[in-house]
């Protein structure tokens, strides 16, 4: 089983002596941030370029693509157990009854005349639009 994390790739480059061009410089950013993760155990997997949706004034959003890197490393034994918890097994409980009965009637609430609401005529100026 493997852990993963996924950090924002650089976007700007890393100043080196002997680096000259700006795509020099942005392999050597890239390359730090790959060498100090897998210092600390974490394996390089890819880069993934992702949508990212961003609010822009009140009510506006623009979408963005990040790239991260994505990394992994292997869980030992016991992280794993820290991680997914021992299988328990279900309580069997008492099953609910369900009743079948098919509710009486033909399903039309049956209206009684007497108690229709009673609609008054109004002013056409207090009427809404």
């Amino acid at each position: 089983m493997y852990e993963y994390k996924v950090v924002p790739a650089p976007v700007k480059g890393v100043k080196a002596k002997g680096l000259k061009t700006p795509e020099a410089r942005f392999a050597q950013g890239v390359e730090q941030a790959i060498n100090d993760l897998a210092a600390e155990g974490w394996e390089y997997q890819r880069s993934d370029v992702l949508p990212s949706q961003e609010r822009v004034g009140l009510t506006g959003s623009e979408t963005h693509w990040r790239t991260l890197l994505v990394f992994r490393r292997a869980l030992t034994t016991a992280d794993v157990d820290q991680v997914v918890p021992a299988r328990v097994e279900p309580v069997l409980t008492k099953t609910p009854t369900v009743s079948s009965a098919v509710p009486e009637g033909n399903g039309i609430a049956d209206a009684d005349p007497a108690q229709d609401p009673v609609f008054e005529e109004g002013n056409e100026e207090t009427r809404p639009a």
